[in-house]
């Protein structure tokens, strides 16, 4: 599926329309009935997307599927007040927990994420992929770039609770309480989000840059202008050639 077309409806079916659902079917479905709902699209499309629309079980998936459960769980715990604002935040300390481990024991998540993101199609390119990025700058930056998407998770997570804790003051199973959640995700869900892309960005272009210090330069070519996989083809040659 095309990267924009998967944002677009990453957007449509994770934010708009569970507010939408949240602001307008809380008499045609009952008040708790219509939380549910609307809290369970979300993970019902990221469960979707994994296992027939991606279809293929890796770090990623495992990843998304976790976190897809964890929220389906938590859909099912009805408290308001300073528990909800808890449990709301709960899916980014689920991140700022793995994102930290991965880099106390030495493996950045970043290294994973690329590993898969990069779809090395086959064994000679995944092993020549993990030896680039086990090079010295290149590890630095995967470290970098976990410690930036951990740290705005970490933010973005206070933001969350406390915009909870201020704006959803109704008692859980109301009317008032489920517009008041509509509101907070209206303005979490878009801001939280181009936030983490941001993050994402700037962490793409750290590895982006620390890899392509290791990769050599064809003949007459910049190394934007040459495929990705060549100049590791190349990388290794040249590397094979030394050694000899």
């Amino acid at each position: 599926m095309n990267r924009r077309v998967k944002l677009t409806l990453d957007i449509i079916i994770g934010a708009v329309i569970p507010i939408l659902i949240l602001n307008n079917l809380n008499e045609q479905l009952g008040t708790v009935n219509t939380y549910i709902v609307a809290a369970l699209v979300p993970v019902a499309w990221i469960l979707l997307d994994a296992c027939l629309i991606t279809r293929q079980f890796n770090f990623i998936t495992s990843y998304v599927g976790a976190f897809a459960i964890l929220r389906g769980l938590l859909a099912f715990w009805f408290v308001d007040g300073i528990l909800f604002a808890l449990k709301d935040t709960l899916g980014t300390i689920f991140t700022v927990i793995v994102f930290g481990v991965s880099i106390l024991i030495s493996r950045p998540i970043m290294h994973y994420f690329l590993m898969q993101g990069m779809s090395p199609d086959s064994p000679q390119q995944k092993r020549s992929l993990k030896a680039l990025l086990a090079e010295p700058k290149v590890y630095r930056a995967l470290v970098k770039g976990t410690k930036i998407i951990l740290m705005i998770n970490l933010l973005v997570g206070m933001a969350n609770f406390f915009l909870n804790l201020q704006i959803v003051v109704a008692e859980f199973g109301t009317t008032a309480f489920n517009q008041q959640v509509a509101q907070v995700n209206a303005i979490t869900q878009i801001a939280f989000i181009l936030c983490e892309l941001i993050g994402a960005g700037v962490a793409a272009v750290l590895i982006r840059r620390a890899m392509f210090y290791y990769l050599p330069q064809e003949d007459g070519k910049e190394q934007d202008e040459s495929d990705f996989w060549d100049l590791l083809k190349l990388r290794d040659r040249q590397r094979l050639a030394t050694d000899l």
